[in-house]
């Protein structure tokens, strides 16, 4: 049947070869299409021709992409889809995409609205069901741990990290493995070096029935979680007032001086973190009026920010365990190894580059103002102090300063940027390694600020290696310049041998 349809169309030759990359299809015969504007699909058993119109068929120039999960449409404008469902991307712009599902055949079923993360390349390597694409080594071990997934259960991924190429993840009972997939004369790939291969897929065949290293065969591919959307829905995007009737609050999940944080969910169906602000009355509306000042300054911030960890306004986030100092002093945070800790460093190192980039400081970064979900991700949040800067500084006599995390100069001099933010990356590094420790646990705020000033740095925690300690050290220089970049901080947090096993 396949044969047939290769024949019968031939204007669908370039969607066939994405869909089957791995087959070349044969060269069109002449007279094969009508000239009326008509193709027709036969079928090996006579069974009647169905007509497609050649303006129902797909641009052989289209990109294909298919469905990784099932999607189930939110609002009249988007498409409900299942896992495997094939479609051409007619606007790619922002987070949700104008997208055409389509039969394999290239028919045209129905047009709408879809989230692109729900989407991938429907092409070569994109194609295998244990290839995730980028992925850093936290996220590879929810997948591969999951309940749905059994001992020997694998993927293929792109590490995030510089240099370092494929990686090959394998569950082995309650841990996961990660081998480097390594490149010989340019092209060939492998794990073992007395065996190489042309390419990933027939890595994946071999090991699939033969023994690789410690961990025998591979067994089957990994099942996928599914991810949430970037949004409520597509409408809410550029929607930024929306009825507190559709929210329900659920526990509490911080409190700070102008507002407390719970968890939440929107229309009883997706959850969110909900902040409320606090009303004070001390006598006049000065109160009142700097909470909502407060505000709606965290609000204009979040409008511009779009980060994988950073928290974002009206985006589904998985808040499932709470902040991460919390977390931290919780048994489930307890039982972290040294590599996963220094992971939610790099993640939150990794947000506030973005931070960075976008000439914006936080002025309060902690990890209680670090939200965990599920997998682990590590997102930075309560951007109530932070502040979008021209110059290399901002300046204010603002004397609501978490002493303990906040650089001399932030201090003395109320004076903050990105290299004030550094300093308290490495009082929260500090909390990591402890398991949530309370940072100068025998100073007050004021010893605290003369102890530094006098040159005093709190002792690596037991756990803390030489070069991580270093990096603590660094970010606690008493010269702003010396600090180092939070894109320096990524990578070298990054570049730690705790990756590979």
């Amino acid at each position: 049947m396949a044969e047939c349809v290769r024949k019968a169309c031939p204007c669908l030759g370039a969607l066939w070869q994405r869909i089957f990359s791995d087959k070349k299809p044969p060269p069109a015969a002449e007279g094969d299409a009508g000239g009326d504007g008509e193709v027709e699909v036969s079928s090996a058993d006579d069974e009647p021709r169905t007509p497609i119109t050649a303006s129902d068929a797909v641009p052989e120039g289209g990109s294909m992409f298919r469905a990784l999960w099932a999607f189930e449409s939110r609002h009249q404008d988007e498409l409900s889809f299942q896992e495997g469902d094939l479609f051409t991307v007619v606007n790619r712009s922002g987070d949700w995409w104008s997208a055409r599902k389509i039969e394999k055949n290239g028919r045209v079923l129905e047009t709408g609205i879809v989230p692109k993360n729900y989407l991938e390349r429907a092409e070569s390597l994109q194609m295998q069901q244990w290839y995730f694409g980028q992925m850093n080594r936290f996220e590879s071990q929810g997948h591969l741990l999951g309940s749905e997934n059994d001992d020997g259960a694998f993927l293929i991924r792109r590490s995030e990290k510089e240099n370092i190429g494929y990686v090959l993840s394998v569950r082995s009972g309650s841990r996961v493995k990660h081998f480097k997939v390594l490149r010989a004369e340019g092209s060939l790939f492998f794990v073992e070096y007395n065996k190489k291969f042309s390419s990933l897929i027939d890595l994946v065949e071999h090991y699939c029935g033969n023994n690789m290293l410690n961990i025998g065969t591979l067994g089957k591919p990994c099942k996928r979680k599914k991810p949430t959307t970037t949004d409520l829905n597509h409408f809410t995007v550029d929607e930024w007032e929306l009825p507190k009737e559709e929210f329900t609050l659920e526990e509490q999940l911080g409190t700070g001086y102008f507002a407390e944080v719970y968890r939440g969910r929107w229309k009883n169906h997706i959850n969110v973190a909900i902040k409320i602000i606090k009303i004070r009355i001390l006598g006049s509306n000065d109160a009142l009026s700097l909470n909502h000042l407060e505000f709606q300054r965290e609000v204009q911030m979040l409008k511009s920010l779009r980060h994988p960890h950073l928290i974002s306004l009206f985006a589904t986030c998985t808040v499932s365990k709470g902040s991460l100092l919390t977390f931290l002093r919780g048994s489930e945070g307890r039982s972290q190894d040294i590599g996963s800790l220094i992971d939610m460093g790099a993640q939150v190192a990794d947000g506030m580059s973005y931070l960075e980039e976008k000439n914006s400081i936080h002025r309060d970064l902690a990890a209680r103002n670090v939200l965990v979900g599920e997998d682990y991700m590590c997102k930075v949040a309560d951007f109530g102090l932070a502040r979008v800067i021209k110059e290399p500084f901002y300046i204010t006599e603002d004397k609501k300063i978490p002493y303990k995390w906040s650089a001399p100069e932030a201090i003395s001099h109320g004076k903050f940027s990105n290299k004030s933010d550094v300093w308290s990356f490495g009082v929260l590094l500090y909390e990591i390694l402890t398991y949530g420790g309370v940072p100068y646990p025998a100073f007050t705020n004021q010893e605290t600020y003369q102890q530094v000033t006098d040159g005093f740095r709190m002792p690596a925690p037991n756990n803390c290696s030489e070069s991580l300690y270093k990096v603590m050290l660094s970010c606690w220089s008493a010269d702003p310049s010396d600090r180092p970049s939070f894109h320096d901080l990524k990578v070298k947090l990054d570049s730690s041998s705790y990756e590979m096993e």
